[in-house]
């Protein structure tokens, strides 16, 4: 086990001036999950991606 869940993948090859990835993890960041991108070279996609340990907290 590699101590993240990958939320989504997207292709790397997206349009120019679009970062599709980095505007998903921004929308789960604001729901509270601490989301980040990384890069998985072996497919050419990026990924969004939430580490284990990360405690949500989704009670106000």
């Amino acid at each position: 086990m590699n101590g993240r869940m990958v939320l989504e993948r997207f292709p790397a090859g997206g349009p120019r001036g679009s970062w599709p990835a980095e505007e998903f993890a921004q929308a789960r960041r604001l729901e509270g999950l601490q989301a980040e991108v990384v890069m998985d070279i072996a497919t050419d996609a990026f990924l969004v991606i939430v580490r284990s340990g990360d405690a949500v907290d989704v009670a106000a």
